[in-house]
């Protein structure tokens, strides 16, 4: 179950932040690039992570738990239909934080949050090939674990067989 962080929260109470965060992920979903203070731009990332691989699943439960949080239907139907597909092979790491100095009235520590782009062809090959080594590298390993037990049992068949021929004896 996940708890609001203890402590100061952005803005006044833990529902104020929570509408925070929901406006601001509305926004980056619907420009895809928002101008907001660092520590906005920390909450919202982990916020906007989640809905994005929500969105990904792609199924009506999913999307429900994505509508409690972006209000706005047209932009949970982006998400879905235009966001979510793009990072289809990515793992997660959807958005990108850029340091972009102090605001001007009150040095406010500003940053520009971003989704990335999604994998170009090349990251998307290169990804599927050390999949691909991974796999293969566990397939051995399982084929050489087969092999040893296979081993194993045939070093021990023939001493059962030969505990047994003398237990027939005595």
């Amino acid at each position: 179950m996940p708890k609001p962080a203890k402590g100061a929260r952005l803005g006044g109470s833990a529902a104020h932040e929570r509408l925070l965060l929901a406006n601001l992920a509305t926004a980056l979903f619907e420009h895809g690039r928002i101008k907001t203070t660092e520590a906005k731009a920390r909450r919202l990332r982990p916020v906007a992570e989640r809905l994005v691989t929500k969105a990904k699943k792609g199924d009506l439960h999913n999307r429900r738990l994505v509508l409690q949080t972006i209000r706005d239907k047209a932009v949970v139907h982006t998400l879905f239909t235009e966001i979510a597909p793009r990072y289809e092979n990515r793992p997660g790491g959807y958005t990108r934080i850029t340091k972009i100095g102090s605001r001007r009235g009150d040095n406010a520590a500003m940053a520009v949050i971003e989704l990335v782009e999604a994998l170009t062809v090349q990251q998307t090959a290169v990804g599927e090939a050390e999949a691909a080594t991974k796999r293969s590298a566990k397939d051995a390993a399982g084929d050489e674990a087969v092999a040893d037990l296979k081993k194993r049992e045939a070093e021990q068949a023939p001493a059962e067989a030969a505990d047994e021929t003398e237990a027939k004896d005595a």
